[in-house]
């Protein structure tokens, strides 16, 4: 890999505008399949075969018009409660909205108040006629019971008279005559008796179905559209497409049908349903990062050309990846912070890997070899370093595809063409900007430095290893600091953002907001529970089982409102399915929510044949939850493994992978347990923009798991090769750790100080989302590079001494020599016969 990558670096300083073409012509194909491919991104997340997405699934076969996704839009009024002038000019906007792109409905707020006061009025009327109805009824019984007895009592006189006419032998024809008109009279009194308890059952039917009625208006009571002061409405928009599959357009264009026409005194907000579009990929912050990442590169390189050329390769990749990966989008369905990670990681490790190999081939300039012998040199060594490191990378990335998590395996997709980009553009583009470039790239303080400067052997002499007990110091200091720091991690929660996590002066957090002061909480996220009903049941009977599921729902203490909203068509035999809006305590990602929707999903069929499914933002905030969570400990153990077994072949040990996996591991959760105190907690979350603590992002500890572990490895390599390289050549155990150190400290201080700049540019997003990745990577790079990678491991290595280096010999003999740090090739090329000690010792010079 090094010969080939010193001819590749060697081609490229010779025939730069060839190479530099090359990827002009690359970059054009990019922006033509953009043009061509780019379909919008989606601001949703969504997990196949989870609880809530079957449900969703259930309701598209059964009830689709309640299957789409929802939006609601907030109308407050600035001044007092909502006029009629308001209403009505409110009323046009609702109107007009029903024909926007993949609107089924919109409900009309007012409408709805008043379709609920005039159903209140009805059951109040009815109960009034039932009451009527039930009076006259009984004034009939009564006036029949007279009759009745007025009936026997004749039947008591005729049957005397019979008795006396009979003893004295009279005929009794005319008393037979009577019988016959008292059976009659009695028939028709039965009659009416029957009829009497014919009406009395429909009236008991009737108050039966009455006080149903009035129960679940009762149990629905909490569920309002319009604020008891009037002076706050809310807006349902619903449409024909599922969450997930809702296109940016469609939102977007409710949002500006809503504000086209401003109504005086009227505010009017969007939640995040609808409000939650696609964040910019680059912005201020970002080009602050840049700006920082430019200041370090000049520093360390020591001239505006030197520090240009990592961000002129850098910005390259980035457009090449991002218009690469935007392409696809019309083939796949593309989360919107799928491309962003991607320009993250283009942006950090394209600046860096460009970064190795220029430093490299500037300390080489300045002993004094040829520009183009040291740019194949720097891109044997340095450049066979940023091959492997920017595998290890991938390969963290390309493992997010175990995950079983579509989005996410996407997302490492991405990530994965980028740096694959950022290698390619190193090794390749970076050789030729350096044949153009020439010794410009060398400034005169550089030059005179150099000159100055002593000897390799007095720099070698000059390094001494570090005692034991700043050794011992060090590792128990490292550790105690990211164990204290790790400790809130103990208490992290996941979840996705709702309006409360947004920022401040965002219109989707005063949509969460007024709705919270105006309606409740729980009106920001309401639960959608389904229930399977038998396919024969008549429609008292479905009424029945409604209000028994409700009831049921209600006795949680966490629901303050539960309405049925819809049961499907008779399907016989089959299975009918009936719906119903829960309205919890509190928000979406709450943990009353959480586990009410868990105690909602425990609990058995009701009545025995009636099961529960719950959907809606909870739900799926929980599923998606879960499924993650799930999937970190697989997707850890296959990159650890797979990382692991690739530094036992780079550095010939196995100890030091083990050292430099414990040491991530340390870093993960100190990191873990800083998102935690300040996107949970809320610790410090003025400063970074955090409006309303919430739950962590609940795919944001896989996405940092496996990018800083990369970018770890990354870290690892640049200062262990060093070591190994003074080691094999003779030195001893502790002295070459000081050694390799020395040499490698000031590029991978550089390195990790651009990644860190880069990354702390989009905490400065206005997407929730993008602000916490931001702040994990560049913490966690942070604590890596300068806790882990500066203090802990150095530390480490120097108290086991030669044990770290130890590799079974049958191991030894099975496993290939990759030569990471191309020391071969350094002794095969003329220009390096002093040997890469001497390097090393040079190295040190320069630093000092």
């Amino acid at each position: 890999m090094a010969e080939l990558l010193h001819r590749l670096g060697t081609f490229a300083a010779r025939r730069a505008w060839t190479v530099l073409i090359a990827w002009i012509v690359i970059l054009a194909a990019a922006v033509g399949g953009f043009l061509v491919g780019f379909k919008g991104l989606s601001s949703s997340f969504d997990i196949p075969g989870t609880a809530s997405g079957e449900v969703v699934a259930e309701l598209e076969r059964e009830l689709p018009d309640f299957a789409g996704a929802t939006g609601t839009v907030v109308v407050h009024a600035t001044d007092g409660a909502i006029t009629d002038e308001q209403r009505e000019q409110l009323a046009e906007l609702i109107e007009g909205a029903e024909s926007l792109p993949d609107v089924s409905g919109v409900n009309d707020p007012f409408a709805t108040e008043a379709e609920r006061a005039d159903q209140a009025q009805q059951l109040e009327d009815g109960r009034a006629q039932l009451e009527a109805g039930q009076q006259q009824l009984d004034a009939g019984r009564a006036q029949l019971e007279a009759g009745a007895a007025a009936l026997e009592e004749g039947q008591a006189q005729l049957d005397a008279a019979r008795a006396q006419a009979e003893a004295a032998g009279f005929p009794t024809a005319q008393l037979d005559a009577q019988e016959a008109q008292l059976d009659a009279q009695r028939t028709v009194i039965d009659a009416q008796r029957a009829q009497l308890d014919e009406g009395q059952a429909e009236l008991d039917e009737q108050r039966t179905r009455l006080e149903r009625g009035e129960e679940l208006l009762s149990l629905a009571d909490g569920i309002r559209l319009v604020s008891e002061d009037g002076a706050t409405a809310l807006v349902t928009v619903s449409y024909t497409e599922t969450r997930l599959e809702l296109p940016q357009e469609s939102k977007d264009a409710t949002m500006a049908h809503f504000s086209s026409q401003p109504i005086d005194g009227l505010e009017i907000s969007f939640s995040t349903d609808i409000a939650q579009g696609v964040p910019e990929i680059l912005g201020i912050g970002e080009a602050i990062g840049v700006a920082l990442a430019a200041v370090v590169l000049v520093v360390v390189l020591g001239s505006l050309l030197a520090a240009a050329l990592p961000i002129v390769t850098a910005l390259l990749g980035v457009a090449i990846g991002a218009m690469a990966v935007l392409s696809f989008s019309g083939v796949v369905q593309m989360a919107s912070v799928t491309p962003i990670l991607g320009v993250m990681l283009g942006l950090a490790v394209g600046i860096d890997y460009s970064l190795f190999i220029v430093y490299r081939h500037r300390k080489q300039l300045l002993r004094g070899m040829g520009v183009v012998e040291s740019i194949g040199l720097a891109n044997g060594t340095a450049g066979n370093a940023v091959v492997f490191a920017g595998v290890t990378v991938i390969v963290a990335l390309l493992a997010l595809g175990i995950t079983g998590i579509p989005f996410l395996g996407l997302m490492g997709v991405a990530g994965a063409v980028s740096v694959a980009i950022a290698v390619l553009i190193a090794i390749s583009a970076t050789p030729a900007l350096l044949g153009l470039a020439g010794r410009r790239i060398l400034s005169r303080r550089a030059l005179a430095k150099a000159e100055a400067a002593s000897d390799g052997a007095d720099a070698l002499r000059s390094v001494r290893p570090m005692s034991h007990a700043r050794a011992v110091l060090s590792a128990v200091l490292a550790v105690a600091v990211l164990a204290t720091i790790a400790i809130p991690a103990l208490s992290m929660r996941l979840g996705l953002p709702d309006g409360a996590s947004e920022p401040a002066d965002s219109t989707a957090y005063r949509a969460y907001a007024l709705t919270e002061e105006a309606f409740g909480e729980g009106q920001n996220g309401p639960l959608l529970v389904t229930a399977t009903m038998p396919g024969d049941l008549d429609d008292v009977e479905v009424e029945r089982r409604q209000l028994a599921v409700a009831s049921e729902l209600a006795t949680s203490d966490d629901v303050v409102a539960v309405a049925p909203i819809a049961v499907s068509d008779d399907a016989g035999a089959g299975a009918r399915l009936a719906v119903f809006q829960v309205v919890p305590a509190e928000g979406p990602n709450s943990e009353s929510t959480e586990a009410l929707v868990r105690e909602l999903r425990a609990r058995p069929a009701i009545e025995g044949d009636m099961a529960l499914g719950v959907a809606g933002q909870a739900a799926s905030n929980i599923d998606i939850s879960e499924g993650l969570a799930d999937a970190l400990p697989t997707y850890l153990a296959v990159v650890v493994g797979l990382s692991f077994l690739i530094m036992v072949m780079v550095f010939r040990s196995l100890l030091v992978p083990l050292i430099a996996t414990g040491g991530f591991v340390l870093s993960l959760f100190a990191t873990f347990g800083a998102v935690t105190a300040v996107f949970q907690w809320g610790w410090l979350g003025g400063l970074f923009g955090v409006s309303e603590p919430g739950p962590i992002l609940s795919f944001l500890p896989v996405i940092l798991t496996g990018i800083l572990f990369g970018l770890a490895m990354d870290y690892q390599l640049f200062l262990t090769t060093g070591m190994r390289e003074a080691y094999v050549h003779g030195a001893d155990a502790r002295l070459a750790v000081a050694r390799g150190f020395r040499a490698g400290r000031s590029v991978v201080i550089a390195a990790a100080l651009i990644m860190i700049a880069v990354f702390a540019g989009f905490i400065a997003s206005h997407s929730i989302i993008i602000k916490a990745m931001g702040f994990g990577l560049a913490l966690g790079v942070l604590l890596d590079a300068f806790v882990v990678r500066m203090l802990l491991v150095p530390a480490i290595m120097h108290l086991v001494g030669r044990g770290a280096w130890w590799l079974p010999r049958w191991l030894d003999r099975i496993i290939p020599n990759v030569d990471v740090e191309g020391a071969s090739l350094e002794r095969r090329h003329p220009a390096a016969s002093t040997g890469s000690t001497d390097a090393v010792a040079a190295d040190a010079t320069a630093e000092r």
